[in-house]
Formats: C-alpha cells, structure tokens, sequence
C-alpha cells in the first residue's frame, strides 16, 4: 500500500479565511502571515515556492488639515499600527493564463494591495516573480490608482478646489525617504502630507510628475473626457523622460490637492481591497475577437474593497505559450466597477452558467460585512470586448440576504453538470452557514436550510462531486463534511479508514487551535485544510519554536453521494474479504464517476488524486483496482453494462480504437501508465518495439499481468499517432504550401516533420491505413512542397553528421569515422509531435509519458471523437488559426518545462 497523505509543516500562521487554495494544476497555496507558501500535496517536505509581501508606501491621493485627523472617517486610518503586511486573500487563476499554459496567482494584502504573480518556469528560482503587463510591473492597485486619478475619484466636486495654487503642497521626493511614515506635517503645521510610492528606487509612481501635466489633467476632467490623458500615454512619456537623465528626476515636484477628511476616506476606501476571486475561463468567439485568434482565452479578476465596489479585470490568455522567454507580458485590461453592497465586500465567487453551446453566461456571486448576499449576471459582450471601462457589466438576478447583524464570511457556488440549478453556500461571521438552490432557467430562488454548524466564524466553504458534498471548517477547529440528498443536507464521516491513517510524524490533532480554510483536489477525492497550532499545548523546548500551522490531508472517496451511477459498481466479496465492502464500492462508483467527468474536452486532464487513490488501493489488492478499470472502460469505451473478463474486454477495445474519442485514449493512456504499468519506468515502455510484442519475442511473457496492458497501451498510442500524421498530411496538401505556412501568424499551426512521418509510414507499411499510405503519396507527388522541410537527412547537434530515422523517440547520428572506433555515436531525443531532432534548447516535457517536444501538436487532435472518415473535411481555416496549447499528444496532459528536483514544479498525474 502507498503511504498515506502526511502533513506539512509551516513556519507561519494563518490569519483570515479561505487561507488555503487549490489550483487546477495541482498546487496548494497557503497564505500565513506575510508569506504565501505553494508546494505539491504529494511532497510535504520536498521542494517549495515561496511569495514573500513586501510594505508598500502609501498612494498619494491627496492631503487633509491636522485638525481632521481626529474625525471619524479618519480614525481606523490613524490608528492603524501594522508592522507589516499580512496576506488577506488569494486565489488562483485557470490553466492558460500564464505564460508557460500554468496558473497565475492573485495576492490581496492587509494594506488593501492586490499584485499578480507567475510561476517562475524560466528563472530557476523558489520566488515566484510579479507578472508584467505593458511597461509596468503588475500592481493592479496602482493601476487603479492611475485610473481613479485620470478620473477624478468619481468625485467631479473637488476639480476646481484643485485649480488653487493655494490649496496644493508642494513635496519633493527627498522628503520621500521613510517608507513606513504614512503622515509628515508641513512647515506650516496646519496640512498632513502623504509621502508618494515609488516604483523602483528612482522612478515615481503617479503619472503627475510636473505641475503643468498635473494641471492639463484637473482641466481635462473639468471639460470632458475628450481631453483626458490616458494613464498609459502619461506612463510612456514618463519612461521617455526617466531614460533622458536619472538626475532630474530627483528635482521633479509633485502636487497633492487639499482634500476634505471624508473625500481622503473615501479614496482610501476605493483603494483598499480585501478579496479576489478569478473566474473561470471564457472564450472569445470568432465574433468578438478578429483573426488569427479567433478561440481566445480569458478570464475575469475580481477586487473587491472597503467601498462596496468591485474592479474587474480581464486577463487574456497569451497568443503563443513559451517555457524560455520570461518577457511574455500579459494583456490586462481593467475593465469596470460594480458598486455590490454599501459596505465591505467579504466574499465573491463565480460560477458559469451554459445556457448553450453559443452562450455561456457568468454568474457572480457577492457577500458583505453587512450581512447581504448578491447574485449577479454578467454581460458577456461588455466583459469579453469592451475597450474603455463600463459601470453596467453585471445586472442584479436576486438579493439572496438583506443586511442583518451576521457577516458573511465566505461564499461558495457550483453548478452541476447538466444542470440548471446553482447551488449557493453562504458562510457567516456567527458559525452558521445557509444553503441556497437558484433555478437559473426561471430565476427563482429557494432557501434549502440553514444549518448552526460552529461555534466561531465560517472560514472556508467548498463544493465537491458535482455539487453532492460540502466541506466547513470553522475558526472553531471544527472540519465537517456534508452531503446533500433530497435538497437537504446530511453530516458524514469526513475520512476514510481504508486510505487514511495516522502520520506518526505529525503532532496530535489535540494540539491544533482553529482552521483558516479547506480546499478539495482537481478530481475532488481529496481535501486539504490548514490548521494553527495551540502554542501553550506543544512542547517549549522544540515544537513551539518551529511550528505554526500545518496542512492535513484527508481522503473523501469513501463517501456515499447517494446518486447511483450508470453503471452501478459491484464485486464479489471474497475477494476482497480484509476490506469493508461499503466503503469499496463507494470508492469504485465514485472513481469511476469522474473518470466520467474528464471525458468533457473542457475540463483539464489533472488526475493526480485519481491516480493516486488507484495507486494505493493496488498496494493493497491489484485485483480491486483492475475491476474498477474493466468497468470504466466497458461502460465508456464499449457502451456495455455487462460484466465480461478482462482479457475480453481489453481485446474488444483494442479492435475500436478507430472508434473512440482522442480524450478518452489519452485518458486510457494514463490509467496504463501511472496505475497498470506503474512498476515500468516510462522510458523503458516507450522502448518497447510493438511489433516484437505482438510476434512474442518481447522480453514480457505472456503470462504476465502486464502484458495485455502493454498491448493496449501500444495501440493505443498507435492510433494517435495515426491521427496526427493525417492531419499533418492533409493540412499540409489541402490548405497550405510550405512557403505559405512557415510565413503565416505565429498562433497559427502548421505542420512540421513531414519527411520523418513520411518515413515512418513507410516504415509501417504493414499496419498503416489505406488513407494514411495515399496521404502520403500526394505529399511525395506535390510538386509545390519543395524546400528543406523535405529532406529527410538531418544532422547531429553536437557533430554535425547524419542522423537516420529508426525510431519515433530517439535518434542516433552516425558519427564520423565511428565504425572505425575513431569517433563518437550521440543519442540524440526526437520531438513527440513531429518526430524531427529535437535541438539544444529548452524543451516541453510530458510527466506522463516523459517525452520532449519542441513542436506542439494541433488543437483539433484532443478534439476528435474517431479517425476521420476524411481528413480534408477536418482541416480548415479555422483549425489552422488557433494557437496551438502545450498538450502531449499522446497523454492530452499539459507540458512544461523539465526542472531539477530541487525545484517545484507541478504534478498533474
């Protein structure tokens, strides 16, 4: 059996809710403190990714009379005695929006700044890097700042108390020096001033870097906005100036306006965030977004802040993905606010809404510290194309919770496969927690019940299995798991037995104090929760020095959902008989119930916990494991409910792999790989020559478990590999010359490696298809394909000497004089994709299968439901026209680049 999920320890402790987040390619994120700590559920002591806050200076917004500091508006802000900045919120963005087709992750501090971050794929480095975005580092708070300052605050009253010279104080930047001073008084000691924040040690931050500039703004925002001057044109002629001499800069003034003690709270209040939330992916259609990128990806940031509003923000995913140039910047376009609720905004969640395949709506779910809760519907054309900022992006479906005396401290909303209902947990400040049924299709909303679950504040909510399980934790040290049956839900045993087990290395559940958060894994067998440590319980002399909090995992899989499947899942219990029979079928149903799920082509291929749940149910009976696969793949690949012997069933897939969607033989690729065939080192099954198999002279007996997985493995392999050579065959004769596609936009996809798939189909002329072998006739017969693409004669990177085409993984070069002992023989990779000689060069690796590539493959290869009767009829424009994703194409798992095991890198299976 595989040992069982430990803990991992931090150094820091939690301090808000939802302080642990899961993202789609499986890394946890956990915010203690100042630091965000990222790592891999699997290696609680392995390699770790770190963000470390850092103080920010003040935004200079504006300066008030002494005598106001004691107002009211004005006592929170003077009173405040932070040392340092602590993580409020974070959240993680969907696959594809970073550079390397990875996540990005979004930071909320407690001084109300919200920054962005990506992975550092490129760097080698544990510090996860801020994201760039035009010229500047990505600080969307000071992005919203130089907005809010072009527009006046939205407060057009104040402009002409502005023209005053009078009512303007005049700060150099020497003054500038104490960067925790967040007040200096005047020589006049009646007006405070606000000492401005600097982008780097020379450059300042806001786009007024000179009195007639500050001038022609405040007279812009009085005329109109025909005048205004955009934040961005303001920021190009500050770089201009800044490049010319670094020595004036420290001779620029800079003018703050006199303002009133409510408008400087005011401002402050539209500053200061206090939650994110991404929403899931969108796609631009061919109608909103132009050529060559006609299948854009793009998902929404929300802000929300102290003044009830929340900011948008629109993250496009990038044109071309790379896993060696860090200066990919991000297209980031702020795209409006929505004033929510008239106080704090505590909790956004999103959720989509697929009314049809054309129009997929986005549903916006909001809590505030007055106790009201908002659902919200997006308009998709104004968030997906709008170019200037809109106030009118969400209209209001319903107000779920007037304002009452109990915050909210948490949201959560899911919507079921298939449904149109959307389920809506509402935390709260008390302990209690609601639950809302919204039937979209008629916008009606029902209240399913609320439950007294805690003692203390509500710190987390999460759906999971299709919206038939919740999870709560509680500051209360409480974590419970739900299940909602007949719209009512009912409390269950959080673990499981079979899976679950003491960490002998972990100290004593007793000894933990409060729980900041729970998140549940990509396939949702898994939760995690991190939990802070009652310092007066462990021991002085060595835990409570190092120990602040830690992460626990715990299984789910074992849960009755009481939603029976397709194929109900049954055994015969002798077999099994040191097992609870219960708890196995729960498990074998559940398996294969998201198995089920990851057949749509919309939801990424990350099946780590999936993966590992099979893994250690084959340490203990692999016979167990077997039977849920010969179920899965009866029901998904045969459509038979029968209960037929393995050798039967994997003899019946192999002989219609013609007839099955390329997402399910991936999915049936990693199944043999990482569970059957777990014992063979990738490389190792990638060496296996199938037509030796098939002949018996393979080194795999035939009474070997793992033969007929082999086999199935190969062929399945086989057939996709089939498929892209047709592509490639057809797009290259029927849409394209050489010439024509090596020109063509950088999004665009064209084939590559034409002479070696010519060559291996000669190779194969045996068990090559009669389309396949005519393809490649017509690419041998076009006169127009002439150019080096062609020659199948390619050389050796380290030599120069020829390397002839054996094999679709490796390549070995000749070498010079080699025969005579003299020279060298290099073993060179061979691309995955096109099958050329990879270069020396940064490379996309597969974790799965652990082949490189340094071509991708084309987007329409995941989407195939079967070989094409045709391929000409599958190749089009607008298959041409879409960038290609760094998927393998033969796991459908996203690639990355390969780093060393000193750093982290994701595990998606």
């Amino acid at each position: 059996m595989a040992s069982p999920l430990q803990a991992a320890m931090l150094l820091g402790s939690p301090s808000f809710p939802n302080a642990i987040a899961w993202s789609d390619e499986n890394l946890i994120a956990v915010a203690s403190g100042h630091i965000i700590t990222i790592l891999r559920p699997e290696l609680p002591h392995g390699p770790r990714g770190v963000i470390t806050v850092s103080t920010s200076e003040p935004l200079p917004f504006g300066v008030v009379e002494r005598k106001d500091l004691l107002s009211g508006c004005l006592l929170p802000t003077c009173l405040a005695r932070d040392d340092k900045p602590v993580v409020r919120s974070l959240s993680w963005s969907p696959l594809g929006i970073a550079a390397n087709a990875g996540c990005l992750i979004a930071v909320c501090t407690t001084e109300g700044n919200v920054k962005v971050y990506r992975p550092p794929f490129c760097d080698f480095c544990a510090e996860w890097v801020e994201v760039h975005a035009a010229v500047m580092v990505l600080d969307l708070t000071e992005r919203l700042f130089e907005y809010l300052q072009c527009t006046g605050f939205g407060d057009l009253s104040i402009v002409a108390k502005q023209k005053s010279a009078g009512d303007m104080l005049d700060v150099s930047r020497k003054g500038r020096k104490k960067r925790k001073a967040n007040y200096v008084s005047s020589d006049s000691g009646n007006q405070l001033l606000l000492p401005t924040i600097c982008r780097d040690g020379n450059s300042c931050s806001s786009p007024y870097n000179d009195t007639e500039g500050w001038r022609l703004n405040a007279l812009s925002e009085i005329i109109g906005s025909d005048l205004q001057i955009t934040a961005s044109a303001q920021m190009e002629s500050m770089s201009e100036s800044n490049d010319k001499s670094s020595e004036t800069i420290s001779e620029n003034h800079m003018l703050l306006p006199l303002i009133a003690a409510d408008q400087y709270a005011y401002r402050s209040a539209m500053l200061s965030a206090l939650v994110v939330s991404w929403s899931p992916l969108l796609h631009e259609t061919s109608e909103f977004h132009p050529v060559p990128n006609a299948n854009a990806s793009v998902s929404l940031l929300a802000v929300g802040g102290k003044s009830g509003k929340i900011s948008f923000w629109r993250f496009c995913a990038p044109d071309c993905y790379t896993i060696q140039d860090s200066n990919i910047q991000n297209a980031v376009k702020f795209v409006g606010f929505l004033q929510a609720h008239s106080s704090w905004v505590t909790s956004i969640s999103w959720v989509l809404f697929p009314s049809d395949f054309s129009n997929t709506q986005i549903l916006l779910a909001t809590g505030s510290s007055d106790g009201s809760v908002k659902v919200w519907l997006g308009d998709n054309g104004k968030l997906l194309r709008s170019s200037e900022a809109n106030q009118a992006l969400f209209s209001l479906l319903k107000e779920v919770i007037t304002v009452n005396i109990a915050p909210v401290s948490v949201l959560s909303a899911t919507m079921p496969i298939q449904s149109s209902e959307m389920l809506l947990a509402i935390g709260k400040g008390s302990g209690s927690f609601e639950i809302w049924l919204c039937d979209l299709s008629c916008n009606e909303f029902h209240k399913l019940g609320s439950y007294d679950a805690h003692d203390h504040i509500v710190t987390n909510l999460v759906w999971a299995f299709n919206g038939r399980c919740l999870c709560s934790c509680s500051q209360d040290n409480l974590v419970r798991s739900w299940i909602l049956h007949e719209r009512q839900l009912n409390e269950v045993i959080i673990c499981s037995d079979i899976l679950n087990s003491s960490n002998p290395t972990c100290p004593s559940t007793d000894v933990y104090a409060s729980c900041f958060g729970v998140a549940v894994s990509p396939g949702n067998l898994v939760i995690a929760t991190v939990r802070c440590f009652d310092i007066e319980k462990l021991n002085r002399m060595y835990e409570a020095r190092i120990l602040r909090a830690a992460i626990e995992y715990f299984w789910i899989g074992g849960q009755q959902m009481g939603v029976p499947s397709r194929l109900p899942f049954s055994y015969a219990p002798e077999e099994y008989s040191n097992l609870p029979k219960k708890e196995l079928i729960n498990w074998g149903s559940n398996i294969i119930c998201f198995l089920e799920q990851y057949h749509c082509l919309d939801k990424p291929l990350v099946l780590w916990d999936i993966i590992a749940a099979l893994s250690a149910f084959k340490g203990i009976n692999s016979m167990y494991v077997e039977h849920i696969l010969i179920k899965w793949l009866s029901m998904s690949f045969l459509g038979s409910h029968m209960d037929l012997p393995a050798e039967k069933v994997l003899s019946k897939v192999s002989s219609k792999l013609s007839d099955i969607p390329s997402r399910l033989l991936h999915l049936l690729n990693i199944v043999c790989r990482r569970v059957m065939l777990a014992e063979l080192d990738a490389d190792q099954i990638n060496r296996i020559d199938s037509k030796l198999l098939n002949s018996g002279g393979s080194t795999f007996s035939k009474e070997n478990q793992i033969t007929k997985w082999v086999e199935i493995l190969l062929s399945s392999e086989r057939e996709l590999r089939e498929r892209l050579i047709g592509f490639s065959f057809s797009a290259l004769v029927t849409n394209l010359t050489y010439a024509e596609a090596t020109s063509s936009h950088p999004v665009h996809w064209h084939p590559f490696g034409i002479a070696q798939m010519k060559q291996w189909v000669e190779l194969h002329q045996d068990n090559a298809r009669d389309q396949l072998k005519v393809l490649a006739s017509e690419v041998t017969n076009e006169k127009r394909l002439v150019s080096d693409e062609l020659i199948a004669a390619e050389r050796c990177s380290f030599c120069s000497a020829s390397v002839p085409f054996e094999s679709p993984e490796v390549g070995f070069c000749s070498g010079e004089d080699y025969s005579g002992g003299k020279g060298q023989c290099h073993r060179l990779l061979r691309c995955a994709t096109s099958m050329q000689v990879c270069p020396i060069t940064p490379l996309w690796f597969c974790t799965c299968c652990h082949r490189s590539a340094f071509r991708l493959a084309p987007d329409v290869l995941f989407k195939m439901s079967a070989y094409p009767v045709e391929f000409n009829c599958s190749v089009n424009s607008s298959t041409l026209a879409v960038a290609a994703k760094p998927l393998c194409p033969f796991c459908g798992i996203l690639l990355q680049r390969q780093q060393p095991e000193f750093l982290l890198s994701p595990t998606y299976v």
